[in-house]
């Protein structure tokens, strides 16, 4: 843990950072009504605000410090079965032929006339372009995957139980909404653009960021549905309702902290309050861990997300190579097709896992470890 001048900004991170990342930490401490910062072990560079950070303000809303993905998050439920069901070859074929066929990876067909759910469809935007996207967009992207770090995984606890994790979250309607208000923002002393939250922009756009949150979250749900499904069917194995996990890792919300109302803005940061259920995926091929949070005020009840990143996707492409990818993933069920354009998804581009969750010990608690055993993406 350390400070800086300014905001109050305190650490938890697995080693140094780089120059760039301590510049735009440093530009978010220094920038409009911003109280306090917390900085997460998976911090990253990102366009304005880094990935893997909190940042607390008493009015300013932030749209880059929630980032373009709104409510992109992860879900959890657990089998009644072993994951040694998928020791086979057989069976893991026919899971990832089944995902293939029940989860669209970019979008619905327009000839399946998908349709949004009716809480979501009934729920106004606050500008007639958001509206017609939702309408198109939003409908046909709802519920599937889409790329880069979002992926489905089968996973084994430390008992041998078969688990399913899930990352997902608004896709292209988030960022719609955050590009949309951020042409309402004022620019700020370093450049950084904010809303007032009690100011018709601000109101708007926090009216739009909670459809962005209930539609990550009604997309997660469906994909964990479809997953069942297709895990029933080919393994004869059902969930255990009792066992399911949702967060969310992109947001902005009121709380109390240091006795005082704040706008808790969290971009690749989950939040762990005292008891609080939150899950963190590894890397692909890597563990994940099922936590609980210890409510760290310093922290503002907040937590790591992931792994976080070490290479950029350009400089993992350039760097890594699909038979390292193969490598990295020896004991783990997944396309192998894919495998040259999952470079930047391999191992390697990310920290480690235990790094992030040691460096972060006030923060959580471990409930279990699990190791994945068969992993479906987008690439």
């Amino acid at each position: 843990m350390g400070d800086v001048p300014g905001a109050a900004v305190r650490y938890w991170v697995e080693r140094p950072l780089s120059h760039d990342v301590e510049a735009a930490i440093r530009r978010l401490a220094h920038s409009d009504d911003v109280r306090h910062v917390a900085v997460m072990p998976d911090v990253h560079l990102a366009a304005d605000v880094c990935v893997g950070m909190v940042v607390a303000t008493a009015n300013a809303l932030y749209p880059n410090a929630v980032g373009g993905d709104i409510g992109c998050g992860v879900a959890a439920i657990g089998f009644d079965g072993e994951a040694g069901l998928l020791d086979n070859e057989r069976d893991a074929a026919a899971i990832l032929a089944g995902l293939y066929r029940q989860i669209p990876l970019i979008r619905h067909s327009r000839k399946g006339d998908p349709r949004l759910p009716a809480a979501l469809d009934a729920a106004s935007l606050s500008s007639p372009r958001l509206e017609g996207l939702k309408q198109r967009e939003g409908s046909l992207q709802i519920g599937t995957l889409g790329r880069g770090n979002h992926f489905v995984e089968l996973q084994a606890d430390e008992t041998g139980r078969l688990w399913l994790m899930v990352h997902r979250g608004s896709r292209g309607m988030g960022q719609a909404i955050r590009d949309h208000h951020l042409g309402q923002c004022s620019a700020g002393r370093n450049g950084l653009r904010f809303l007032s939250a009690d100011s018709p922009a601000g109101r708007a756009y926090l009216q739009d960021l909670a459809w962005a949150l209930d539609y990550a979250e009604v997309s997660r749900s469906a994909m964990v549905q479809a997953v069942r499904d297709v895990v029933e069917d080919v393994l004869g194995t059902v969930a255990d309702e009792a066992s399911y996990v949702s967060c969310n890792h992109n947001h902005v919300r009121r709380e109390t902290h240091f006795g005082e109302p704040l706008w808790v803005h969290r971009k690749g940061a989950m939040s762990a309050a005292e008891g609080e259920r939150g899950l963190i995926p590894g890397s692909m091929g890597t563990h994940s861990f099922h936590v609980d949070g210890r409510g760290c005020e310093e922290a503002l009840s907040s937590s790591a997300h992931g792994a976080g990143r070490r290479l950029s996707r350009t400089d993992a492409r350039r760097s890594l190579s699909a038979k390292q990818v193969t490598r990295e993933l020896r004991g783990v069920w997944f396309d192998h097709r894919l495998a040259p354009r999952l470079r930047e998804e391999a191992p390697s581009a990310y920290k480690d896992i235990d790094d992030v969750l040691w460096a972060q010990h006030e923060l959580v608690r471990i409930v279990r470890k699990l190791r994945p055993v068969l992993c479906f993406k987008g690439a």
